[in-house]
């Protein structure tokens, strides 16, 4: 199930403070620099940094070109 897209337009990356994209099931920082994606249980995303997953250069470039 989709992520509210009111809730989308508030949510940040914790770390660098950018914007997330919802891609396959996950939220996906737009920063190029930190790359990381957080996981959604369900309907809840999990904003945790040490629970993310910080994706390669070419993983996030795929990820993001998928958007």
């Amino acid at each position: 199930m989709p992520i509210d897209p009111v809730l989308l337009e508030i949510l940040v990356c914790p770390l660098s403070k950018a914007p997330l994209r919802e891609v396959d099931g996950a939220l996906v920082s737009t920063d190029p620099e930190t790359r990381m994606r957080y996981r959604i249980d369900g309907t809840v995303p999990v904003m945790m940094v040490e629970e993310a997953e910080q994706l390669t250069e070419e993983e996030w470039k795929a990820v993001m070109g998928r958007g």
